[in-house]
C-alpha cells in the first residue's frame, strides 16, 4: 500500500479512504500480503485527473462503479464475428477530452448499457470509431450527450429491424447461405443509406416550406383600385 501510494503521489491515508469508498478494486491477496498492480495505479491516476477537472468524489465513485460493471470486451466487440467497425481504446482522460463535462456518470452508464463502451483493465474501449467521432461532433454542435445516447437507442431499434428485413430477404431463398449474407451486406448498407438520404431530403423540403412566410395575396397587394367586392 505504501509503494502504491508513493507511485500515485498520494498519502497512505488517502489511499485507505479510496479503498473504503470502493473507488479502487481490492488488492490480490496471498496470505497476509496484499498485492497491487498497474490497474490500481491507473485507477488512482484517473481519480486524480478527474478531481483536477472538478469532479466530486461521489461522481467519481459512480464512474468507478460503471467501469467495474462493464461487460466483457470480447463479448461486447464480438471478437471473432464479422464486423466493419474499428474499436477504439481510450483512457478516461481521453474520453473526457472528447466529451468534456458531458462525460458524466449517468451518460457513461447509459453508454455502457448500450454497449458503446466497455472496460479492459485501466482502459475504456469504444465499440466504433465512427460512432465515437460522430457523437463527439454532435456534442461540439451543442447537442447534449444524453439526447444523443437516447437517440442512438432508437436508431438501434430501427437498424435491427432493417437488418432483419435484409437477412430474411436473402436467407428465405433456399439457394442462399449466411456466407451470401456477408457477401451482400454492402448492398443492404447502400439501400439503407439511399433511403435515409431521400428521407432527409423530404424533411429538409418540409422544413423549408414550414419556414417560408405565407405570401398569399392580401387585399393591399392587389394593386390600385382593388376592392373586396
Amino acid at each position: 500500500m505504501e509503494e502504491l501510494a508513493r507511485e500515485a503521489g498520494i498519502t497512505v491515508r488517502t489511499l485507505r479512504f479510496y479503498r473504503e469508498r470502493r473507488l479502487i478494486p481490492p488488492p490480490r491477496r496471498e496470505g497476509r500480503i496484499a498485492w497491487y498492480d498497474d490497474t490500481h495505479l491507473a485507477r488512482l491516476r484517473t481519480i486524480s485527473a478527474l478531481l483536477e477537472r472538478g469532479h466530486t468524489l461521489n461522481g467519481i465513485a459512480e464512474l468507478a462503479e460503471a467501469f467495474d460493471q462493464g461487460r466483457d470486451v470480447g463479448d461486447l466487440l464480438g471478437l471473432g464475428a464479422p464486423t466493419e467497425e474499428t474499436p477504439v481504446r481510450l483512457t478516461p482522460e481521453a474520453l473526457a477530452d472528447h466529451f468534456g463535462d458531458q462525460a458524466t456518470p449517468e451518460n457513461l452508464s447509459a453508454a455502457l448499457d448500450l454497449g458503446y463502451l466497455a472496460t479492459d483493465g485501466g482502459e475504456i474501449v469504444h465499440i466504433s470509431r465512427r460512432l465515437l467521432d460522430v457523437s463527439a461532433a454532435l456534442v461540439r454542435e451543442g447537442i447534449p450527450l444524453a439526447d444523443i445516447l437516447a437517440t442512438g437507442r432508437q436508431v438501434r431499434t430501427h437498424a435491427e429491424a432493417l437488418a432483419t428485413l435484409f437477412t430474411d430477404l436473402i436467407l428465405n431463398h433456399p439457394d442462399h447461405t449466411p456466407e451470401d449474407l456477408e457477401r451482400l451486406r454492402p448492398l443492404a448498407k447502400s439501400v439503407a443509406e439511399a433511403e435515409l438520404s431521400m428521407a432527409l431530403d423530404r424533411r429538409l423540403r418540409q422544413q423549408a416550406l414550414a419556414d417560408t412566410p405565407d405570401r398569399s395575396p392580401q387585399p393591399q397587394d392587389m394593386g390600385p383600385g382593388s376592392s373586396d367586392t
